[in-house]
């Protein structure tokens, strides 16, 4: 393709970030490739954020209000358990957030996937405990997100829950629209993402469960958002052009590290690489301390390792010495560190990407800005691939919403 070739031209001449270069291509190109989509969604991110702030923000009563009838504001004894409730990249949501939200609501919070109550839900439910349900979902229309809705309702009708979807017509905001015990809150429609591979979506759905946790301290949010919509700017091409150059230097296999609130931002940015490329290449994920026990077998000089590397001094010794230790074994060709400052880590890595802003935004903050790299990692190579990343899976393995699952 005549676009795509003038997009690696712009990296090589260094005219223009790639990601800037794939939006300037004409509608006839981007149709032809399969990205009339994927690069806007993953480019428009920084803008969405403030919108999703604003539309929230317009909210906080009635959310105070629906929290306080929860139990979250109330004695530890009468305080919920709270479930994450989501599928795939939605369920990575509640592994990103389940820390914030454990330290700002001072209650038990525990991420769920609803493929896992779809098929566990007794041993989950306990009769008799106080829960809160934070359901997240892009369509709204997961079989497993819909099932696992239906069954709550039906049989533990006390429960409260909170559903975070992109789409007002889905099914799951119909089945909550009018209840007493349940809140809905549909972002724009800007965050429905168009292609295959949930992008702003997530980073939405991630923004939202932040404000939740802040839902009596907004204004300590407040400058937390200024800087995520600042870092994110200023990371997005730089991260694109990263992503770019190690897409054609070569890799099959790509393995992501992070930990706290970071191991949920790898988990989905594994999983944005493989989506993306349709399972081309091959992708693993780890808690970083977790790598050692067995699964560094798996490295080998075919291996992208990228490490999301903790702003805390604490943890960031620890990540640090896994860096050293797989480029003391040549482990792996190439090392990528995100971090928040590159000075500590320029001997440890091969490239360390940072934002290169002067207000840091702290980890419990970051997913929704370290999974840009691996969403741009995923988009360059499923391109390189010659696939097309709006629908990158050729013989229909995977599609934007999981169909033909049989409900028992």
């Amino acid at each position: 393709m005549a676009g795509i070739a003038q997009v690696y031209r712009c990296l090589k001449e260094r005219r223009v970030d790639p990601l800037s270069a794939l939006l300037d291509l004409s509608a006839a190109e981007k149709f032809e490739g399969g990205l009339e989509y994927t690069p806007h969604e993953i480019a428009h991110q920084p803008g969405t954020w403030i919108t999703t702030f604003r539309s929230l923000k317009t909210r906080l009563e009635q959310l105070r209000s629906f929290l306080s009838n929860a139990g979250v504001d109330g004695a530890s004894a009468q305080k919920p358990t709270v479930f994450l409730v989501g599928a795939g990249t939605s369920d990575y949501i509640g592994q990103s957030l389940h820390l914030l939200l454990r330290t700002k609501w001072q209650c038990e919070v525990i991420p769920v996937a609803s493929t896992t109550l779809l098929m566990d839900f007794p041993e989950y439910v306990l009769r008799d405990k106080r829960y809160l349900w934070i359901s997240f979902s892009r369509s709204g229309d997961s079989p497993e997100g819909v099932a696992v809705l239906d069954r709550a309702l039906a049989e533990h009708p006390v429960i409260a829950h909170v559903l975070i979807t992109c789409n007002a017509a889905g099914r799951m905001a119909k089945v909550v629209a009018g209840r007493a015990n349940c809140l809905s809150i549909v972002l724009d429609d800007a965050t429905n993402d168009r292609g295959l591979a949930m992008t702003a979506s997530f980073t939405n759905m991630v923004l939202a469960g932040q404000i939740m946790a802040h839902a009596w301290s907004i204004d300590e949010y407040e400058p937390v958002l200024t800087a995520l919509v600042a870092a994110g700017e200023k990371l997005l091409p730089r991260a694109a052009a990263l992503a770019f150059a190690l897409t054609q230097s070569g890799f099959q296999r790509a393995c992501f590290v992070g930990s706290g609130a970071l191991a949920g931002a790898a988990l989905e940015s594994a999983l944005k690489l493989l989506e993306l490329t349709a399972g081309k290449v091959q992708t693993m994920t780890q808690p970083t301390l977790a790598l050692r026990h067995g699964p560094m077998a798996a490295l080998d000089k075919e291996t992208l390792f990228v490490s999301l590397v903790s702003s805390d001094a604490r943890r960031r010794h620890y990540e640090v010495d896994l860096l050293r230790e797989i480029g003391s074994k040549q482990l792996v060709r190439t090392r990528v560190a995100i971090a928040t400052e590159a000075t500590l880590l320029n001997a440890d890595a091969e490239y360390v990407l940072t934002p290169a802003t002067d207000d840091p935004v702290p980890d419990l903050y970051r997913p929704v800005l370290d999974v840009i790299f691996g969403q741009l990692l995923g988009l360059s190579a499923s391109i390189q691939l010659g696939l097309k990343p709006d629908v990158p899976s050729p013989n229909g393995a995977i599609s934007r919403v999981v169909q033909n699952v049989d409900i028992y």
